[in-house]
């Protein structure tokens, strides 16, 4: 899956000399957590953030009163606060490499720049919306946790087995378990808890979690 599929195209943005107090006001209205900055050549110049507005303030501001607070903030603009090295990706950009990208550098999203032009944005939101999918998240049925050997077949046993009792796979995930084994989880339509798990137990290590979901 590629950023491309999953990205927000042509993504609200902001001009780098909007005041940030005109900048939260637009945020808040129109619900987003980041925008681009583009110029007035539409060339991408930085991104702000939700808290990189809220956390603006003049540097002495607990010695003003709330008039003159207020009138330096008034000055600030976006251009001022936002990041200015930027972190881009493209639209041929795996998923998982936007999310490590995202994950590494602590950031919620990336501007997706296709020859030099802004395209879309890839968000922290869209990654979360995958991993649901990806688990079987918003569809009903069984879900199941299990440890198996980290040796080639295994996960073809186990997907067999559920085969055999006309179990529709939905959503599966697998992440590395103790020593050589390998934790899976799986949502299965189509077949009840029980037929489930006496299907499954005979092939795997351990069955961590059944549960109706």
């Amino acid at each position: 899956m590629f950023v491309g599929e999953r990205m927000t195209r042509h993504p609200l943005t902001i001009a780098p000399d909007v005041n940030i107090q005109d900048a939260l006001l637009r945020m808040n209205k129109d619900r987003v957590r980041r925008y681009p900055v583009v110029d007035k050549r539409g060339k991408l110049v930085g991104i702000v953030s939700h808290s990189d507005l809220m956390n603006a303030s003049p540097s002495d501001a607990t010695t003003l009163s709330v008039w003159e607070a207020n009138y330096l903030l008034s000055k600030i603009q976006v251009k001022d606060v936002m990041t200015k090295e930027l972190i881009t990706v493209g639209e041929d950009t795996l998923i998982e490499e936007a999310a490590r990208i995202m994950a590494t550098n602590k950031i919620g999203g990336l501007p997706v720049v296709t020859g030099g032009k802004l395209v879309g944005i890839i968000t922290e939101t869209d990654v979360f919306n995958i991993f649901l999918e990806m688990l079987g998240g918003r569809t009903t049925g069984v879900r199941l946790t299990v440890d198996l050997p980290d040796t080639p077949g295994e996960i073809h046993k186990l997907t067999g087995a559920i085969t055999t009792v006309q179990g529709n796979i939905v959503g599966m995930g697998v992440i590395r378990g103790e020593v050589d084994t390998r934790h899976i989880t799986i949502k299965v339509a189509g077949v009840d808890l029980e037929t489930l798990r006496k299907v499954v137990e005979p092939v795997v290590l351990k069955l961590v979690d059944i549960r109706n979901e």
